[in-house]
């Protein structure tokens, strides 16, 4: 049964790393969302779409995987190139005049 292992993104609804600090094993769905005849709702008979594992670290999650024996890929953390350092006192100065923008 194949798992994912990443490290999760923070939102943008928050502006600290809270939720972004521990690593997901998450299982890949092993069937696909069939509509429900009756009220038409996705579902599926796969319950392990519905679990999610956290781990302090990229190891734990990997030691974990081998130690239950699933195929694992392990994504990389994506790489945060920093912000450009800006002054909000530069908005306001008087040489930086853009004309035709009001």
């Amino acid at each position: 049964m194949p798992v994912r292992i990443y490290r999760p993104a923070k939102t943008a609804m928050q502006s600290g790393k809270g939720n972004a600090k521990a690593w997901v094993l998450e299982f890949e769905p092993a069937a696909p969302k069939q509509a429900d005849p009756l009220m038409g709702w996705l579902g599926s008979d796969d319950t392990t779409q519905q679990v999610r594992l956290k781990f302090a670290t990229q190891d734990d999650a990997v030691a974990y995987a081998k130690r239950k024996g699933l195929e694992f890929e392990v994504q990389a953390e994506a790489v945060k190139k920093p912000c450009a350092a800006k002054n909000y006192a530069d908005n306001f100065r008087y040489d930086k005049l853009e004309f035709g923008r009001f």
